[in-house]
């Protein structure tokens, strides 16, 4: 799983930015909108499973439709989702093993560490030593953020997302049929697997 397909609360859908927006409809079985669009997302759908409507051409330069952005109104492209905690090493390999994705660069003092896939953005793990961990669903300690990742086998996902240090929170439904759980990862940060029942 690359970072291009994790489903963020910030609804990002493959912005890469890389060459222009393509004529014709999206293909690949990854594929959630057409590449370069971000859709906005005001019915909920979790995790992008909407098909995105289509954008202009490289040939055309009409104004996006409600609810999408062109790239060429783009200011800079996402480079780096940095995650404060205690321990960065052992929280990127907790997340390299659930996304599969390799570390790429640790710093020499260990205060810093990324993962990823070499075409997307990376994640990172920043040392925070006073870092306090989210308490969801505290209001007092809320999650600031999270990750909605998508899997295929809930109970085996479940299994081994455990077996690398997360604690299970909750079990949820956004709408029927959209059920999802709620775990905190090591560090204590709320991420969400979603599945169809």
């Amino acid at each position: 799983m690359s970072l291009s397909d994790l489903c963020l609360t910030l609804r990002i859908d493959h912005c890469t930015g890389k060459g222009p927006v393509p004529d014709g409809p999206p293909t690949g079985s990854g594929d959630r909108g057409t590449p370069g669009l971000l859709r906005a997302d005001p019915a909920g759908d979790r995790g992008g499973r909407a098909a995105a409507a289509r954008g202009p051409t490289a040939h055309e330069t009409p104004a996006a439709p409600a609810g999408l952005w062109h790239p060429a109104a783009m200011i800079g492209r996402l480079r780096t989702i940095a995650i404060d905690c205690p321990d960065p090493a052992a929280l990127a390999g907790f997340y390299s093993e659930l996304l599969g994705l390799p570390v790429t660069y640790e710093g020499a003092d260990g205060s810093w560490v990324e993962i990823g896939d070499g075409e997307g953005p990376h994640l990172a793990f920043q040392l925070a030593p006073d870092h306090r961990p989210p308490a969801w669903p505290d209001p007092e300690r809320p999650q600031q953020m999270h990750f909605d990742i998508r899997v295929d086998d809930i109970d085996a996902a479940e299994d081994r997302v455990v077996a690398l240090g997360a604690t299970p929170l909750a079990r949820t439904h956004d709408a029927p049929g959209v059920p999802f759980r709620v775990y905190a990862d090591p560090a204590g940060h709320p991420f969400c697997l979603e599945f169809t029942e």
